[in-house]
């Protein structure tokens, strides 16, 4: 099969831990064991990762440094971002595929230059912030915030990704059995100008997870994981009672109660690959990616058995394998 597989934020710094290279080492140590799994079992596999917290800590420095006349842009830095936590990847994956290829990719994504979101900052970045730096970030600086729990983040323009303009290249590495880690934290952000095709960075950071739905598609994946920090979807998270879902339509999933900063994005980018691929897509544990494509563990997403026809069938709680048809030949 060949797998699309997006490591959450928690892939490298979890929350309130110190954004310290030692840490996020650490963490890429840990998500790498998981993903070799995949390509041990004889999967194609490409992956992509977040850069919330560490294009924030970027951002901030460069905004901070009195060397420059003006901070570096948020696609220069989501670049920047690429290579860093590319390597940390590249280094771990390397060492458990011993004579296997693994390559980082700088990945760029097309965006609309007049999409909504760029109205509309509202994708975290950074850490969080006490309510005083929030008002002195808004007021010297001129950023947008908005609460993360019970404490502000700095929040950005996330526009829809509409293409990964590196796809060609990935196509023919996964031909030669490379492993990939590319579009990290959404690609960077670009637009292109029609006439003449010039491709210019914009000041945005892409959603992870729905530039992994797109890429995905892009690349006839068999599969799309999204892997973070919870063995399912739950009904009812956060209470005393909450419910792990196996398997799910997409419709199903929608309907469900998510919060918009970490789980409704996931869910509607596993809805969105399922509905448009008929393929199967799965959120499931960073630690355990085989066992999220085998149905051991993390919530399934199929689309409706026929178009128009509403799944009789409640969301499920037994155990749902992604078995599919492969459309690729493993290497």
């Amino acid at each position: 099969m060949r797998i699309v597989a997006a490591l959450g934020g928690n892939a490298l710094l979890q929350r309130g831990e110190h954004p310290d290279a030692a840490v996020q080492q650490h963490h890429v140590h840990q998500a790498a064991a998981s993903l070799a799994e995949l390509v041990l079992a004889g999967h194609e596999l490409v992956i992509t990762h977040g850069n919330g917290p560490q294009i924030g800590l970027l951002a901030s420095e460069s905004e901070s440094d009195p060397a420059l006349t003006a901070p570096y842009p948020l696609d220069v830095l989501g670049a920047q971002t690429q290579g860093m936590i590319g390597t940390l990847l590249v280094r771990e994956l390397t060492t458990r595929l011993p004579g296997r290829a693994v390559v980082a990719l700088v990945t760029h994504t097309e965006v609309d230059p007049h999409d909504d979101a760029f109205r509309h900052p509202a994708k975290f970045i950074g850490g969080q912030l006490t309510r005083e730096q929030a008002r002195r970030m808004e007021r010297e600086r001129g950023w947008t915030t908005a609460d993360d729990g019970p404490l502000p983040r700095r929040v950005v323009p996330s526009p829809r990704p509409r293409a990964v303009l590196e796809v060609p290249a990935l196509r023919e590495l996964l031909a030669r059995g490379t492993v990939v880690i590319a579009a990290g934290g959404g690609g960077v952000p670009v637009t292109r100008d029609p006439e003449t095709g010039r491709v210019r960075g914009v000041e945005a950071v892409v959603d992870k997870d729905l530039t992994a739905a797109l890429l995905a598609e892009q690349l006839d994946a068999d599969a799309l994981l999204i892997l973070t920090d919870v063995t399912h979807v739950f009904t009812h998270y956060g209470t005393a009672h909450p419910g792990p879902l196996t398997s799910v339509t997409p419709e199903q999933l929608r309907e469900l109660d998510l919060p918009e900063g970490s789980m409704r994005p996931k869910a509607e980018a596993v809805a969105a690959f399922a509905e448009r691929t008929g393929a199967p897509a799965a959120i499931g544990p960073l630690d355990d990616a085989l066992g999220t494509i085998l149905g051991t563990t993390g919530t399934t997403v199929r689309a409706l058995p026929a178009a128009g026809e509403r799944d009789p069938r409640p969301p499920t709680t037994g155990p749902s394998a992604l078995g599919t048809a492969p459309r690729h030949t493993a290497v």
